[in-house]
């Protein structure tokens, strides 16, 4: 039996039950599998008072600090969050918070290894914690971690000196490995393990029946995505503007909010374009399997989870050539790849709402990517480090 301790800041909780959902749904299907046993740990980082007393971290100090969630027991330890200093310090103090804790859970729960799923403050603080507890450590690389943490200045060497000192790093496709072997972090270490997709949940269903049931009439773009600049998000907008008739639904929420409302309406596109904010996995893919398309212009990605769900669901993406594109639009029902511009967005929409694919041929594109065979995958990665064996 191999036991695994996942350590991530990026799991849902009460008050956001959509962070980090994918984290949440890969440690289930490593879970489920009989051969292993995991124990989680989601840290909170939390400022000093007064600040403490703010909302948003109001709510994250009153969650439990520990809790049975969808199944998996979870830790919910806190670490000293310092405003105004970029995270340089998070690292360090993560590892001081979880030391004893992690002390605590090896007189129950005697872990093999310890598997992170974001490399910062993550992957630094495993690093420090391994070597204290005499385990190995796994990295994962999902994105943003790597493309915005490890290019600043002061958190770039933590993320390549995490990266150097881990036993493994995971990758989510293979472009954002090649981003990591050029910052520095060795290749030999480095394996792909893509994401997987809910095949259940995300499915093809009669389109124009599940659009008569959410109230929409005519092509339907959907795009899923948090709301921040490098997301895109104005980039479909204005593709959309130059696409009558066609309404667009973005699913998500950040702080770009107010400046994609102003957007919309100086284009004059309140009745067609509609912010859903962040709304629940179910109601994504009721979206989904209405949508003739989904599109999504990133400026950069790892290997977008919103991709696979909108391919599993028979809807077919517009996506710029971030990350993992090639690995996932492989035949032309999957969709489109184009440059990063609203012209090429409405010409690719257009194309697919006029000539739309087979809802089945879409979906085959997904039909690789399960959580069964991403946990098999990981499961393997992990057992080849706690037995000392290495990446190779």
């Amino acid at each position: 039996m191999l036991h695994v301790l996942v350590l991530s800041t990026l799991f849902p909780d009460a008050s956001r039950p959509n962070f980090g959902i994918f984290v949440e749904r890969q440690t289930r299907a490593l879970a489920e599998r009989e051969d292993v046993a995991v124990r989680v740990v989601a840290p909170l980082g939390l400022p000093p008072w007064p600040l403490a007393r703010l909302s948003r971290y109001a709510r994250l100090a009153a969650l439990p600090e520990r809790e049975t969630w969808h199944g998996l027991t979870v830790h919910r330890p806190r670490f000293r969050n310092l405003p105004g200093t970029g995270g340089r310090f998070h690292a360090r103090a993560l590892a001081a918070a979880l030391t004893p804790l992690l002390g605590a859970i090896r007189g129950e729960f005697p872990f093999d290894v310890i598997s992170t799923e974001f490399f910062f403050p993550d992957g630094p603080a495993a690093v420090l914690l391994g070597r204290r507890f005499g385990v190995p450590v796994s990295i994962k690389a999902r994105g943003s971690d790597i493309h915005d943490w490890g290019r600043r200045k002061a958190i770039g060497p933590q993320v390549i000196a995490a990266g150097r000192g881990a036993d493994g790093v995971l990758s989510v496709s293979d472009a954002l490995r090649a981003d990591m072997i050029t910052m520095g972090i060795p290749g030999e270490k480095i394996e792909t393990i893509t994401t997987g997709v809910d095949l259940a949940r995300f499915a093809p269903r009669d389109r124009a029946a599940a659009k008569a049931e959410l109230g929409v009439a005519g092509p339907l773009v959907l795009s899923v995505g948090a709301l921040i600049p490098i997301k895109g998000h104005d980039i479909v907008i204005d593709a959309v503007s130059a696409l009558p008739g066609v309404t667009l639904w973005i699913a998500g929420e950040g702080p770009d909010r107010k400046r994609l409302e102003a957007r919309i309406e100086r284009l004059g596109l309140g009745e067609r374009v509609r912010l859903l904010g962040a709304i629940p996995p179910e109601r994504v893919a009721a979206a989904l399997a209405a949508a003739d398309a989904m599109a999504l212009a990133s400026e950069r990605e790892g290997l977008a989870n919103a991709w696979l769900e909108a391919l599993a669901s028979g809807a077919p993406i517009v996506i710029p050539d971030v990350g993992g594109a090639r690995q996932v639009v492989t035949a032309p029902a999957a969709g489109r790849i184009v440059p990063r511009t609203p012209a090429a967005f409405a010409e690719a929409l257009g194309a697919l709402i006029a000539a739309p694919p087979a809802a089945a041929d879409t979906r085959a594109v997904a039909a690789p990517f399960t959580w069964a065979a991403n946990s098999s995958r990981l499961h393997a990665f992990l057992q080849r480090l706690a037995d000392g064996r290495g990446t190779a």
